[in-house]
């Protein structure tokens, strides 16, 4: 019978053993949860305080069904931002000029961060089944936060036109983001385990800014964070899509990170990961989304064994699941049978 105990992708994350290879994904739809279950809970989210308890506890639960460790979990910033929308939904950025950037509601966001979400982190709580706690915490890193309200066209405008302002954002979007997670930590931290943000740096071949760009300007805020994590004595996953080699060892060792996730094997096996950082700090992922989509025709219980052992040969600081996520069009069927192939290879 499995039990969770969260402290497997604890030390996963701190590149420590681990009793199991604990599974792990960035974030689980919950179409996808309904569909595997039969149960229909995703609109309660948005309800009142019972709705919001009945919520989580489909959705913790599903996660200790399945064998997870941790409750994965993060609510973005981007999302209560005035403005947003530039980055997901390809609005028209709400900062252009430095004018706008020095009237814009800077000082308002981080309450009105916790008046849209402390509501889904105290019902989290109430609702985690014994020996778990959560991964995740405040979603949106600091590129993506200047994305979404700035655009990444009209930020490479502004890099040309305004230099100083260039610079200032992401400290601003720093500012900001600390904020919010001193108080996060303060009032949530006892239910989270591993702290995260996603910020996406980079595509197929390159990061989307120059490698430094993210030296002089994202990496530091990245570690204003990162120091506020640790002083809560928490471990830091950054997770980053796209090909970021050219900044590793300043995420590893000026960050500060203690584990990566995201990786795409049309950028690198998993393995690469591994062999290249596995002695710094916990990797998770490895299972490639496309191959959970059938993008790839690969027979997915002979994907994950390989995958699995290629990770068992480290035996350390490693936690498996997608590259990305399991978003509304991976297939439940080849995602349960991935899920299931590792656990049966955990010895469940």
């Amino acid at each position: 019978m499995f039990v969770p105990d969260y402290r497997n992708i604890e030390n996963a994350s701190r590149n420590r053993a681990t009793k199991r290879m604990p599974l792990y994904e960035h974030n689980i739809s919950d179409i996808v949860m309904e569909k595997i279950t039969g149960r229909k809970f995703a609109p309660l989210v948005d309800g009142d305080a019972q709705d919001k308890n009945e919520y989580f506890r489909h959705y913790n639960r599903f996660q200790r069904d399945m064998g997870y460790d941790a409750v994965t979990y993060e609510c973005c910033v981007g999302r209560i931002m005035p403005g947003s929308g530039a980055l997901g939904d390809h609005k028209e950025g709400a900062i252009k000029t430095r004018q706008d950037f020095e009237s814009y509601p800077w000082d308002e966001i981080p309450d009105g961060y916790f008046k849209a979400y402390a509501d889904h982190f105290s019902a989290l709580r109430a609702q985690m089944p014994e020996g778990m706690k959560a991964i995740g915490g405040v979603g949106n890193g600091i590129f993506e936060c200047v994305q979404d309200i700035v655009g990444f066209e009209q930020l490479c405008y502004i890099k040309a036109d305004d230099a100083a302002l260039y610079g200032e954002l992401f400290t601003k979007a720093g500012d900001m983001l600390c904020a919010i997670w001193e108080r996060f930590l303060r009032e949530f931290g006892d239910i989270y385990c591993v702290c995260r943000f996603g910020d996406d740096l980079g595509f197929k071949s390159s990061t989307l800014l120059p490698a430094e760009d993210i030296r002089a300007w994202i990496i530091p805020q990245y570690k204003r964070i990162v120091d506020i994590v640790h002083r809560h004595g928490k471990p830091f996953l950054l997770h980053s899509c796209g090909c970021i080699f050219n900044v590793m060892d300043d995420m590893i060792t000026v960050a500060g990170i203690d584990a990566k996730h995201s990786n795409e094997d049309v950028i690198a096996p998993f393995s690469r990961w591994v062999e290249d950082y596995g002695d710094r700090i916990g990797n998770f992922g490895g299972l490639d989304t496309d191959a959970l989509c059938d993008a790839s025709g690969c027979d997915i219980v002979e994907y994950a064994t390989v995958v699995y052992r290629e990770c068992a040969k480290k035996g350390y600081g490693l936690a498996i699941g997608s590259g990305n996520s399991i978003p509304d069009y991976v297939s439940a069927d080849r995602y349960v049978r991935a899920v299931e192939t590792i656990r049966k290879l955990r010895g469940e």
